[in-house]
């Protein structure tokens, strides 16, 4: 996979309320911290995760994408 080949949205869904939200993820830096836009729970990666995306999101965050180590 290629950097062009790269997805940068993501539906991240909230695993409190099952809300869906489409978000763009960053290229130079991890997502540690979502807020949920509909119940405003702070979500956090899963233990074993580098970031939100990996953990509640229907793409992983790019650097996961390019077989790389994240952050």
């Amino acid at each position: 996979m290629t950097n062009q080949d790269v997805a940068l949205e993501s539906a991240l869904t909230c695993p409190v309320c099952g809300h869906v939200e489409t978000e763009i993820m960053p290229t130079d830096s991890c997502q540690w911290f979502y807020e949920c836009k509909a119940c405003h729970e702070m979500l956090k990666p899963k233990e074993g995760d580098c970031c939100v995306f990996c953990s509640y999101a229907t793409v992983p965050c790019p650097p996961i994408q390019l077989g790389k180590n994240c952050c």
